[in-house]
């Protein structure tokens, strides 16, 4: 029987995928919000580039656009784009015993069959970036996305009840079924169940709950998680409440977790109601955290400040991700790393 394991985000990255944005409902409806809205996927890519070689996936009607926004450092790879929120339909990446790449194909069904989604076509994404790759794909019958889970690397798993227990996604499924496929695909020997995520995912284009803006393993044995502090905000409960189980949670080796608290901005609202704005969606990359921003100066440094001490040596680059929020994810969202073989596998 073949084993894998997911790797921990820390771990060495041999590259980093994303999708650039097509026009669509997510997008936004006018061309300033557009133009908005392509800003901001190059941002991150440039900012990832730094840190490891980006590989784009962009659909043929962005081609020119992409090559012109993002320039010859970066990979641009035309293939057909419903969505362009590449963690929650692109593979999720594990290692076989021997240490070599291996790609996880979930179902994707737009976040449970959201009516706005056009991520039908986007189901085929995940095999073909394994075959790009030269890795075997691991078909999972689980309908799940990439934001929907974090891992420490040692066998512990984060989720939401509201994610892989949706209706919409999996109207069958129960906690011992959906742990034993994150076994069986991710390795997985622990999982900690959130009971839900921020309240703003569950409006109309949000995901129902996905984990990777609520908390994260910085490193084994210890959580950032998303601190509203503002009692008037819906969130401040949540926080509350995540701090409470998770401080009497232990990991896959028996190890009490310590939770960090990563404040949110001082920013409550938008033109739609109270914001989601998480420093928690940021994205590891190799000698870097490319961390989101929300243009406020004293909470980004704060952040900054928190993020360099959970991730020591790692340089803390700060984006601005309000654009990314307000189409419903962040940095994280929008990346999804490809760990490097682990040491002394040989590639493919």
């Amino acid at each position: 029987m073949t084993v894998w394991t997911m790797p921990p985000e820390t771990a060495p990255q041999d590259r980093v995928w994303m999708a650039f944005p097509r026009e669509g409902q997510t997008l936004g409806e006018t061309s300033a919000e557009r133009e908005a809205g392509y800003a901001a996927w190059a941002a991150v890519a440039h900012a990832v580039s730094a840190f490891a070689p980006v590989s784009m996936i962009c659909d043929p009607s962005e081609m020119s656009r992409a090559h012109a926004m993002l320039g010859s450092g970066i990979e641009v790879i035309d293939h057909p784009l419903g969505e362009f929120w590449l963690r929650d339909f692109g593979p999720t990446f594990a290692h076989d015993a021997a240490g070599q790449l291996a790609a996880v194909d979930w179902i994707f069904n737009g976040w449970g069959g959201a009516e706005w989604s056009e991520g039908g076509r986007d189901n085929a994404l995940a095999a073909f970036i394994a075959g790009l790759v030269g890795a075997p794909v691991i078909p999972s019958l689980l309908v799940n996305e990439g934001g929907g889970l974090h891992v420490d690397g040692e066998g512990t798993l984060l989720l939401t009840e509201t994610v892989q227990l949706d209706p919409g996604r999996n109207p069958l499924a129960d906690k011992r079924r959906v742990e034993a496929e994150m076994a069986r695909t991710l390795g997985i020997s622990k999982t900690i169940w959130l009971p839900r995520g921020l309240s703003r995912d569950y409006d109309t284009f949000g995901t129902r709950g996905h984990v990777d803006i609520v908390a994260t393993f910085p490193q084994p044995g210890m959580v950032l998680l998303h601190d509203q502090r503002n009692a008037g905000h819906p969130d401040h409960a949540l926080s509350t409440e995540l701090r409470a189980l998770l401080s009497q949670q232990t990991d896959a080796y028996g190890r009490r977790l310590e939770v960090i608290d990563l404040p949110a901005p001082e920013a409550q609202r938008d033109a739609h109601g109270f914001v989601d704005y998480s420093y928690v969606n940021h994205l590891v990359c190799n000698d870097g955290v490319i961390a989101c921003g929300f243009g406020e100066e004293q909470a980004d440094a704060r952040a900054a400040a928190i993020l360099a001490e959970a991730y020591p040596g790692r340089k803390i680059v700060t984006v601005d991700a309000r654009e990314l929020f307000a189409r419903g994810g962040g940095i994280h969202c929008i990346t999804q790393q490809q760990p490097s073989p682990r040491s002394g596998a040989t590639g493919p």
